[in-house]
This record gives structure tokens, C-alpha cells and sequence, in this order.
């Protein structure tokens, strides 16, 4: 499916304050960017780079006044997401020197904790894409997916305790699973189309059989419509922007999805 995804950003900026954002997606296996635009009023100097992970950034420094930022993309993404309950588990020595990054802690997925919850969740599981589905589906019937109840990232401990969270806490706890039982696991930023209410959302993608697979506790079935616009270790390295200094004033922030073709 083609579909036109968009983001509208305004702020009143009190002093000269730097940015950082992560709001462009860029082409790859899953999806291919056909169309992009990026406005940034006032016209100001951007700098634009990539990180470790493929991520694309914009930085710069907002002058005093309002600040808007607009971002639309016509990309061709899948209907569907792949299942493969076949895929297996990757030795470590196997395992490509860019994904050996995801099988560590890391400040909001501490999978150092969940070795005993993960074997019981699994049990009986083949290694491999079953030991992830049974983690999905563990997150979906224990984990009250809840939107808009937090405006901070919480770690995978956190959201264990509360019973609850946002896409994002869900998106933490499935990775520190899949991170405990040794199967590389990332978090995903970017948009999903029919998502209600609909805003930015997370989900997590586990390697197994020599590839990434998508999982999102969040949602029931195989549906697609997922527009990837980053990859990380958790929430830390994929927030759509970053700003330093005193808080700027949110005036506006707006994503649409729509579908334009089959």
C-alpha cells in the first residue's frame, strides 16, 4: 500500500535553543520513500547526518520567535506484516557484527532482569520466532496497552510492575524478553496507518532466521501500514526530536496517515 504520512510541529522559543530531529524516513527493505518534504520556518542554517543505526537527523539552533516544522513522505510499505513461525534462532558467532549491538542491556530494556520471567514464558517454545510470539502475546494479555498515560519513558522493569503502558513501554519490556533469552531485539519509531488515536507510535523488531521480523503487542492480527522512521537501542535513540536548554512551548504537535493508493 502507498501511504501519505505527515507531521506538523510549532513551538514559541523564549531563547536560541539547539534541536535534534528524527523525523524523515528513509528507503529500505521494508519501504520506499517515493516523495519527501521537510519545512522548517524561519529559514534557518540545517545540518543533516547519519547515525550508527541508518537514522536520519536534522540539527540546528531555533531563533527566538515561533518555530514550525512540517514533514510529509509518500512511502510504499506492506499490507502485511511477515510471519515466519519457521525462523530460527541465530547462533551468536552467526549473528552479523550490526546486530550484536541488541543483544545488551541498555538503560530502558534491562535484560539482564528477565532471564526466569522469559524461560517461563517460553517454555516449550522452539527457539526462534515462536519464542518471540509467545512474547508478544504474553505483553498482550498481561500488559494493559494504555494511550496517553505516560509522557516519559519508563524501563522494562517499571512497566513489568505497573501492568500498564504506552506502545513505548511495551515496545521496552518485549525487547528486554527477547534480549534475555539471547535473540537481538530493537525499538522502532515511526507511523502505522488506522492507529487509534492516531499519533507517532513504537513497536519492537526481533532477529531471527537471518533477518528482522516485526511485533507490536499493541495491535491484534498480521496487519501492515508500519512506516519505519527509526531504529535504536530503546527510547533513547529514537525520539522524534530533542531539544536542550530551557523547555520550549509545544504550540502544535499533528500526525496524519492516510492511504493514497493500493
Amino acid at each position: 500500500m502507498w501511504l501519505r504520512v505527515s507531521c506538523n510541529l510549532a513551538f514559541d522559543i523564549e531563547i536560541p535553543t539547539p534541536f535534534i530531529l528524527r523525523l524523515r524516513p528513509r528507503s529500505g527493505a521494508e519501504q520506499w520513500i517515493e516523495r519527501d518534504e521537510f519545512k522548517i520556518t524561519p529559514n534557518i542554517k540545517i545540518l543533516e547526518f547519519t547515525d550508527d543505526y541508518g537514522n536520519l537527523y536534522q540539527r540546528f539552533v531555533a531563533p527566538v520567535g515561533k518555530l514550525s516544522i512540517y514533514t510529509s513522505s509518500d512511502v510504499k510499505t506492506s499490507e502485511f506484516v511477515d510471519v515466519n513461525f519457521d525462523a530460527p534462532f541465530i547462533e551468536i558467532e552467526q549473528l552479523p557484527n550490526d546486530v550484536l549491538c541488541y543483544l545488551l542491556p541498555s538503560r530502558y530494556c534491562e535484560s539482564d532482569r528477565f532471564n526466569d520471567l522469559a524461560n517461563s514464558i517460553t517454555l516449550d517454545k522452539p527457539a526462534g520466532y515462536k519464542q518471540v510470539f509467545a512474547i508478544e502475546e504474553w505483553l498482550r494479555t498481561t500488559i494493559s496497552y494504555i494511550p496517553g498515560s505516560s509522557d516519559y519513558p519508563i524501563s522494562a522493569t517499571e512497566v513489568y510492575q505497573k501492568r500498564s503502558g504506552v506502545c513505548r513501554d511495551l515496545a521496552h519490556l518485549g525487547i528486554a524478553l527477547c534480549r534475555s533469552l539471547s535473540i537481538p531485539a530493537r525499538m522502532v519509531v515511526g507511523y502505522l496507518h488506522q492507529l487509534q488515536p492516531m499519533d507517532m507510535h513504537a513497536w519492537f523488531e526481533a532477529y531471527v532466521g537471518g533477518r528482522w521480523y516485526t511485533f507490536d503487542a499493541t495491535q491484534t492480527g498480521q496487519k501492515g501500514g508500519y512506516v519505519t522512521v527509526g531504529y535504536g537501542l530503546d527510547a533513547v535513540d529514537v525520539a522524534i526530536f530533542n531539544q536542550f536548554g530551557p523547555v520550549a512551548h509545544s504550540l502544535e504537535q499533528s500526525i496524519n496517515v492516510v492511504q493514497i493508493k493500493n
